[in-house]
């Protein structure tokens, strides 16, 4: 008789994915409290895949840990905030120059469809959906880069920016989908590398910058 599986396991990844969801999309706002029993609740878990979900995350820089227990989102220093809004740029261009030979039309006509649903979300003010929506359109493009190293580097940017997007997206007040967005479909279009570089680089640090100054 085979022994039953462990479900442990199984519990803790779907605590920890929904979790890393709901930082990176900004459901959570900067410096934020979580409690494991408060997690184990939301979740439907016992204490273990709770925590080690709160350790994982906390190894990503999305969580933090104080000497006394306590667990919250990060409030990021204006340095970090920069620091971070570099490494985008660095990491989210070259992904976007790697993608490029493979931007064929229904990649493009993809993009378009889902800026659309980025000006849905401002016409709400629903932040989380623009927050979503947003980084679904640079996911989207970075995929055909081909680089996974590259992009699961630029996703753990965002994990530990995504309270301080909430936060960036509420100050900025926007109205309308990113001016960027269009340049780099435009860019795309025409097989614009620089163009391209130039516009994912203004895309992904313009707003961060603003918010650090």
């Amino acid at each position: 008789m085979s022994a039953k599986p462990d479900p442990l396991p199984a519990a803790h990844e779907r605590v920890y994915r929904a979790l890393r969801t709901q930082i990176m999309h900004g459901e959570l706002a900067p410096g934020a409290s979580l409690t494991l029993r408060g997690i184990g609740s939301e979740f439907g878990v016992s204490m273990t895949p709770a925590r080690e979900s709160v350790r994982r995350l906390a190894a990503e820089g999305a969580l933090t840990l104080s000497n006394s227990g306590r667990v919250a989102t990060p409030e990021l220093s204006n340095e970090r905030i920069e620091e971070l809004a570099a490494l985008r740029a660095l990491i989210e261009t070259e992904l976007a120059s790697r993608a490029l030979p493979r931007a064929h039309l229904a990649l493009i006509e993809r993009l378009q469809a889902i800026n659309g649903t980025v000006s849905e979300a401002v016409a709400k003010g629903d932040a989380v959906s623009y927050i979503r929506r947003n980084l679904e359109f640079h996911r989207t493009l970075y995929l055909r880069a081909q680089a996974p190293a590259m992009l699961a580097m630029a996703e753990t940017v965002w994990l530990q920016l995504g309270p301080t997007m909430r936060k960036l997206y509420g100050r900025l007040r926007q109205g309308k989908a990113p001016e960027n967005h269009r340049l780099i479909l435009a860019a795309l279009r025409a097989g614009d590398e620089p163009g391209l570089r130039l516009a994912v680089r203004t895309d992904v640090t313009k707003g961060l910058r603003m918010l650090a100054a």
